[in-house]
């Protein structure tokens, strides 16, 4: 920020300012927002304005950060687009139209979609394998028109262009200098600026001796490029990383480049101007040609020669990418958790103002760490700290929130119970103890739940009541992770978006909860098992029975009851080996894998301990790297649910969860789990994008390097199946998965790399990862049909699993509340399985809905004043199928938003809005690119508007809303 961001707009302003023919793009609004309001002077402030007007400063993405595109979840990326879309239209009335995705590894079918529910007239994207590119380049095939999802094709596709090999930097090679060209600012230094303005590596300045020479490089590289693209006109992007710190020596020398070549543009044949990507995308857009439709194939994953496929960043610093969505979760929790708190408490003790600033702390550590150098792990140690102080922070700035929320509420009944303190899980307060302890749990999802929570407890002997004083199923048992507690699992049964209390009593009378038994087996050398006297340990629920082989103690196979279909699963963990040293061949870093040969079997020896209850079995396998060896290096918890009779148990019980504990791994060791089947899925893999959609992924044979090649990104769902049967793979962080043989799948679950590239050095990017990492996953085993129906949901109940708080009562002895109290907290709020409710939250904007009344208010400088508007509610509802994916589950839905709400108030008004709440649909016209599908040229406009507060949600659709409820 202080040796560069700051600089690049203060100088880049002051120097618009001394020049008409001047412009400037910028994208990210972390920087420049730090830069407005701690840096910014009151004139810079005015230029500012009055640069957006005159269409020379533009705002492309205008995101909070230019995201990650393979490792992200749509939400987060929605959340950063409209947490930086919110500050530009607040502070300046605008609305950016064009994307410049120039930089993330790779590009996502999903991201087209995002844009054009934004409201973009044209996406912009550079890194593509570079095979892939070359071909396009030859052909002229960079530029069409995107249809990125399947169902909602032609209504939301976008125009695409792919910057060329030259990408988003200018070629700094000048053939009559040994010296670099272009870069006339340098390499900015940091703490201190040099005296004499003269930085490391400044290009040789424009003179008259030498202007001619620099004309004619320029105009031989436009040429060149002119060649690739159908239009003549050329898109030359001017700077690279780190540039315009220092604009006055930069745009001085591009003045007098720019003239020269215009004066003598017969002799080049070439004009050139200053320009916006608006400008560009205006100029292609009104020559009118007819464009090439492609569908939803993404351009991942990305190589930028055989040996560097960027696919190592899919798993490098597991634990922030965990973190981070964790981070994600607990704000979408906290979000429609306060905005019910709003609607339903209006006479409140809490602090609306200085609750809403608790949730900004958290959205802006989620939107800023959606960075295509942050989630992805491809920063330093010092910046990874910095992303992880700032989630840790905003996570416990909302669970402050949330938990003086439910003190509020509760203290609020004057029923006799007066709540000492709620606290959560991970705020180092020990378990439950004799104390009696109330547990508090959030469902965040609008969909009843059934499931289980885990408390950690310090004794075996435990009842749970529920606030009726009804006992509520449990179990108790020894701790995977600590020797001197217990875990307590509770099933609950909540509404969505509700809470409900149960209360954990040391044992009095009989209600006990189960207590799981264990049963430890002898540890197996597995490269000696006998194959001939095969003994299979069955572990059954009503779903499934999983088989174990008792002479390796490892998985054998899985049975589907109801189909009475058993398929061989085996599952192990292997290491791939990499090269550390340039010298020897190619090397993995923070972003690349370059796997020296085949994955090699970490452990010859396993260790097995079952522990079994009435509600849950919990196998326990421990991998050693020999028989003898004291220590495990991984471990793979899976548990399986028995849901007792009266509960709707139907996702609990089709899960397979499984937990797995590795690390610390050895220097240069890349860890998967290898899940091998005797389903004949010919290699194939699907893998999702973003949480949004189905990528297929075929297997492709290359000369070299085709293991790391055919590895994908896994953000939430996986899958292989063959003409009957699917295995699914669930995850709540993301992974680098593939399929390197038939019936396989296998997922990166860590890395730890060291390398001696100068470049990563320099940077600190070897990814000396020495943690241990503790990702979940869950299997689900079944028919397509099946599968198709449990998957979506069962994905969002591992994204947002309930959000637990502990409740000490003070006092000595409390009784149960006498009377009987509304055993659920809240009016539920239910969307239909095939739905889900995206977003429920108070953004705070002040902006006003009508456009015409916000450029009036901003150009009267009316938007500095006022506190937050807490009366708009921004609700999103998105269609979780495909068209014609499930017989049912993919028709649209009918939803009543006035009903749908009506806990929180009544509904007196709802304006639907692009997908970041800036434009009206109604106003809202994005430009039609000429296809061969649709010849006629004009203003795309798909909006179906709510008639009396009813909506009809097509396949796919992300329909944006904002509610306003009657004033209380």
């Amino acid at each position: 920020m202080r040796a560069y961001a700051a600089n690049v707009y203060t100088t880049v302003v002051e120097e618009l300012m001394k020049g008409k023919q001047r412009k400037f793009i910028a994208v990210e609004q972390e920087f420049f927002r730090l830069w407005w309001d701690g840096v910014a002077t009151d004139r810079h402030k005015q230029q500012v304005h009055q640069l957006l007007q005159e269409g020379r400063l533009e705002f492309v993405i205008g995101g909070q950060v230019m995201h990650d595109e393979a490792v992200t979840l749509i939400d987060d990326q929605i959340l950063q687009l409209t947490e930086g879309h919110g500050f530009l239209y607040e502070t300046f009335g605008i609305r950016p139209q064009f994307s410049w995705h120039v930089d993330p590894f790779g590009a996502s079918a999903t991201t087209p979609t995002l844009f054009a529910l934004a409201g973009f007239n044209a996406h912009l994207i550079s890194r593509i394998d570079y095979d892939l590119k070359a071909d396009m380049q030859k052909n002229k095939k960079l530029q069409f028109v995107w249809q990125g999802s399947p169902s909602l094709s032609e209504r939301q596709e976008i125009f695409t262009h792919v910057m060329d090999q030259y990408s988003y930097c200018t070629p700094s090679q000048i053939p009559f200098s040994n010296r670099s060209g272009f870069y006339w600012n340098g390499i900015a230094t940091f703490p201190d600026p040099p005296k004499d303005g003269v930085y490391p590596n400044m290009s040789l300045p424009v003179t008259d001796t030498n202007i001619h020479l620099y004309a004619q490089t320029m105009v031989a590289n436009i040429k060149e490029r002119a060649a690739w693209f159908r239009t003549t006109d050329v898109l030359w992007p001017w700077g690279c990383d780190k540039q315009f710190f220092n604009a006055s020596v930069q745009y001085s020398n591009m003045d007098l480049l720019l003239d020269y070549i215009n004066k003598h543009s017969d002799e080049f044949g070439v004009t050139v101007q200053y320009a916006t990507v608006g400008d560009y995308f205006q100029a292609v857009y009104s020559r009118n040609l007819t464009w090439e439709i492609r569908n939803s194939q993404d351009f991942l994953p990305y190589s930028t020669e055989s040996f560097q496929a960027w696919t190592g960043f899919y798993t490098s610093r597991s634990t922030l990418k965990g973190i981070a969505r964790r981070a994600s979760s607990l704000l979408y929790a906290g979000e429609s958790f306060f905005t019910q708190y709003v609607w339903k408490h209006p006479e409140s003790s809490i602090c609306k103002c200085g609750a809403l600033r608790q949730l900004q702390s958290l959205r802006w550590a989620v939107s800023e760490v959606q960075h295509h150098d942050g989630i992805t792990g491809t920063e330093s140690p010092k910046v990874k700290d910095m992303y992880m102080n700032n989630l840790m922070y905003g996570m416990f700035n909302v669970k402050k929130l949330m938990a003086s929320i439910i003190l509020d509420v509760n203290n609020a009944k004057k029923n006799g119970e007066v709540y000492s303190s709620v606290y959560v899980k991970d705020s180092g307060t020990p378990g439950a103890t004799d104390v009696d302890q109330y547990v508090v749990v959030y469902n965040p999802l609008a969909w009843n739940i059934t499931t289980f929570v885990t408390v950690s407890v310090s004794r075996l002997e435990m009842s749970v009541y529920d606030e009726l004083g009804h006992s509520v199923p449990a179990q108790v048992q020894s701790s995977t992770e600590s020797h001197s507690t217990y875990d307590l699992y509770i099933l609950v049964e909540i509404s969505g978006l509700s809470y409900r209390k149960y209360n954990v009593k040391p044992l009095n009378g009989k209600q006990s909860a189960f207590i799981g038994k264990s049963v430890k087996y002898k540890r197996k050398d597995i490269t000696r098992a006998d194959q001939q006297s095969q003994q299979l340990l069955p572990v059954v629920n009503n779903c499934y029975q999983v088989s174990f082989d008792q002479s390796t103690n490892l998985m054998h196979s899985i049975t589907e009851r109801e189909t009475n279909q058993t398929v061989q699963l085996t599952q192990e963990f292997l290491e791939y080996h990499v090269n550390g040293d340039v010298m020897k061949g190619p090397i993995s870093d923070n972003y690349l894998f370059a796997p020296n040969a085949s994955a090699v079997p970490v452990s010859k020896a396993v260790g097995l301990e079952v522990v079994s209850g009435n509600l849950m079995t919990e196998i326990r396998q421990y991998f050693y790297s020999n028989i003898t060896s004291q220590d495990y290096v991984y471990a793979v918890y899976t548990r399986m649910y028995t849901v007792p009779e009266g509960y709707e148990g139907h996702l609990l019980c089709h899960r397979i969860e499984q937990e797995y504990s590795v690390g610390p791994l050895e220097l240069n060791r890349e860890a998967v789990l290898r899940t091998s089947t005797n389903l004949n899925t010919r290699q194939l893999l699907y893998t999702d994008s973003n949480g949004y959609q189905i990528q297929k992924r075929q297997f492709k044979a290359y000369e070299n390097n085709t293991v790391a090649r055919n590895y994908y990104p896994m953000v939430q769902t996986a899958y292989i199946e063959d003409d009957t049967t699917r295995l699914m793979l669930l995850a709540e962080r993301a992974h680098g998965v593939s399929s390197q043989g038939n019936g396989q799948v296998e997922v990166m679950l860590h890395r730890r790399l060291w390398n001696n590239l100068q470049w990563d050095l320099n940077y600190n990017l070897t990814l000396n990862d020495s943690s241990v990492v503790r990702p979940v996953i869950w299997l689900i085993l079944g028919t397509k049909a099946v599968t198709n129906i449990l998957y979506r949901t069962s994905g969002l109940a591992l994204e947002h699993r309930p959000v637990v708080f502990f409740g000490a009562l003070s006092g000595d002895k409390p009784k149960l509340p006498g009377q009987l109290q509304n055993s659920v907290h809240g009016s539920p709020v239910t969307v239909p399985p095939n739905l889900h409710l995206q977003t429920l939250s108070i953004p705070g904007w002040r902006y006003s809905s009508n456009h015409g009344e916000q450029v009036r208010s901003v150009r009267v400088g009316k938007q500095k004043e006022g506190d937050a508007d807490f009366s708009r509610v921004l609700l999103r509802i998105r269609h979780l199928y495909e068209v014609g994916e499930d017989p049912v589950l993919s028709q649209p839905v009918m939803i009543n938003l006035k009903s749908l709400l009506k806990g929180l108030g009544s509904v007196m008004v709802v304006e639907e809005r692009s997908l970041t709440g800036t434009w009206d649909v109604k106003t809202l016209k994005r430009w039609k690119w000429k296809t061969s599908q649709y010849p006629s040229k004009g203003f795309s406009n798909s909006t179906k508007t709510s008639e009396n507060f009813i909506v009809t949600v097509h396949p796919k659709e992300i329909r944006t809303f904002f509610v306003y409820f009657q004033g209380q």
